[in-house]
């Protein structure tokens, strides 16, 4: 089964942003058409990548900066 994420535009301007075959958020007014123009814009990688900011869907694992890691702090 494929994780992979999808999205509609309705026919009210709203997008509706799936992830398998789950609504994961629907985007309405100017982030939908936000949205869509970047969708046009983009290859469809970074189409994934840019669905799955939008959802909250993307700081999974090691995302994080390395500055933001306790190894890396000051004394403290």
């Amino acid at each position: 089964m494929t994780a992979d994420f999808s999205f509609h535009a309705r026919a009210n301007g709203d997008v509706a942003i799936r992830r398998g075959a789950r609504i994961v958020t629907v985007l309405r007014g100017r982030r939908a058409s936000e949205f869509l123009a970047r969708m046009l814009a983009v290859s469809p990688g970074e189409r994934q990548l840019a669905m799955a900011r939008v959802t909250g869907n993307y700081r999974r694992g090691n995302e994080r900066a390395a500055v933001d890691h306790p190894r890396n702090t000051g004394p403290g």
